[in-house]
């Protein structure tokens, strides 16, 4: 069930859509460790090569080839064909933050420290960098065999249908299972995968006890409990992952994810249970899925009705279906009036009109209901820049930091209102959420103004592989055009930004209209 973000060169991802065990029954188990799900076509163009025998084809055969070879358990070969990537591309700290993660997930954990260490930024790198290994490493390192033999195990339990035969070999192997918490681990995995419930937990058990601060083996747990006879006792679980500091938003939303699809196990009223799985989709991203889940959670009784209004309202939005997103909103808020989820819809409706002071009550009213996520009061602060009321913004962002530490968009104002520390704030929000596509852009429009424009466009390039529909993205390409004497690649960047936001005045400016 992970959602993996990690994106790569012109990937056209038809050789790396998983077919793992639980394909035929989406709904029967969770998904664990998916580490090819969300991958996507057009991604990390700003990877060069590092070597002139290594071309953009190569990396994107390689990559591509390597992925194949571990679904079919050809594991070797694709340890050899990571290893010759992570070492071949262009230098870059987000690239090799998300190669981590991927490496991580798949139980290659000596290739993610390889990627790790060559990150050179650490004000970015180091919250993710911790919450990697604090999420997947083993407490005892493995050879670069054991990884390769284990990862055989992991791609013929999850890819191969193949999770008795794998496991059944795993556990005659005495000394990996003596000695190493993450056999013990795929163990409990195989035994879930083979619906040997007491095996799993067995297994699970003794991977935690060997290494009680590994939170994957946390998550295994929850999610082998959920399949029980008492799937209830899989939510205490997930409470004290909870309790645990997630600062990051990759992790946070893992274990987010993994509630929700406990909550679908334990409800019995069908409703409820589309509810909950159709919020366990959006997490995952995947909003047609959720979309069509929770249209059938849809009940004749309109009380029970408002969570899945709100819900589907922002399903909607994400979408970019505003007019159905903005209906749905309106029923949940006609039901309750408290909804804070329905309220920062209908203000993200009225601030997408640009109609600021109402978008500004919606966001106030959200805020007073809202107890634990600090987003309504973001959204407050967020119109009151809009509003020209930057004092009162300013106010609401720095109580927000005195009492948290995991509000990314918190430091990202907090930089546009401090210039004196807009890099080291800037930073922080990206480490706190590396796909913070704003953060990104504004790093690159802070290195055009020191007129780095080779470092800026190294910024804007990862923001173009999260957003390439953003109009700033094109308008600072088109600045840095500019200051290269391109005149016609700069007004082409200028006339792509303005076709994305035509009020957008800077790109007006540049073109003279």
């Amino acid at each position: 069930m992970q959602k993996n973000k990690f994106k790569f060169l012109l990937l056209i991802m038809s050789v790396c859509i998983a077919s793992g065990a639980w394909a035929q029954n989406p709904y029967a188990q969770i998904q664990p460790a998916n580490p090819l799900s969300n991958s996507t076509s057009e991604d990390f163009l700003f990877l060069e090569p590092k070597k002139a025998t290594l071309t953009k084809n190569d990396i994107y055969n390689q990559y591509a080839i390597g992925l194949n070879r571990f679904m079919q358990s050809n594991v070797k070969s694709a340890y050899a064909d990571f290893t010759v990537l992570i070492e071949s591309i262009q230098p870059n700290d987000y690239a090799y933050l998300q190669f981590a993660t991927k490496m991580a997930d798949i139980g290659f954990f000596n290739l993610a420290d390889t990627a790790l260490n060559k990150v050179k930024d650490k004000d970015i790198s180091l919250l993710l960098n911790e919450e990697i290994k604090r999420f997947y490493f083993p407490s005892a390192k493995l050879s670069r065999n054991d990884e390769v033999y284990l990862g055989e195990v992991f791609s013929n339990i999850i890819y191969n249908d193949q999770s008795r035969e794998a496991t059944s070999e795993l556990i005659k192997n005495t000394v990996l299972m003596s000695g190493s918490d993450y056999a013990n681990y795929l163990a409990a995995l195989g035994s879930l995968k083979s619906a040997n419930q007491e095996a799993a937990i067995k297994y699970i058990d003794i991977a935690l006890e060997k290494n009680p601060q590994n939170i994957n083996y946390s998550k295994l747990k929850a999610e082998i409990l959920s399949q029980g006879k008492n799937p209830k006792n899989a939510i205490k679980i997930v409470k004290v992952i909870k309790e645990q500091p997630l600062i990051t938003e990759e992790y946070s939303n893992k274990i987010n994810s993994l509630e929700q699809y406990i909550l679908y196990k334990t409800q019995k009223n069908d409703s409820q249970k589309k509810y909950h799985l159709g919020y366990y989709y959006y997490y995952e991203n995947e909003l047609n899925k959720a979309l069509r889940t929770l249209q059938g959670a849809v009940t004749n009784k309109k009380k029970n009705n408002r969570d899945v209004y709100a819900l589907l309202s922002r399903v909607y939005f994400d979408m970019k279906e505003f007019e159905k997103a903005e209906d749905m909103a309106l029923k949940a808020h006609k039901i309750d009036k408290n909804n804070v989820m329905a309220l920062l819809v209908l203000g993200d409706i009225s601030y997408r009109k640009k109609d600021f002071k109402t978008a500004l009550k919606y966001y106030e009213d959200a805020e007073c209901h809202e107890k634990i996520s600090q987003l309504p009061a973001i959204k407050v602060a967020q119109t009151c820049i809009m509003l020209d009321k930057e004092k009162r913004a300013k106010d609401i962002v720095s109580k927000i930091l005195k009492n948290h530490s995991d509000c990314a968009e918190a430091y990202y104002y907090m930089a546009l209102f401090e210039k004196d520390r807009e890099i080291p704030y800037l930073k922080k929000s990206i480490s706190i959420n590396l796909n913070y596509k704003d953060a990104w852009i504004d790093m690159a429009r802070v290195e055009i103004e020191k007129k780095n424009f080779n470092q800026a466009k190294k910024y804007l390039a990862i923001a173009g592989s999260i957003d390439e529909n953003d109009f700033r993205y094109y308008y600072y390409q088109g600045l840095i055009a500019k200051a290269k004497g391109l005149d016609g690649d700069a007004n082409a960047n200028f006339q792509k930004s303005l076709k994305l936001n035509p009020d957008y005045s800077p790109a007006k400016e540049e073109l003279n209209i």
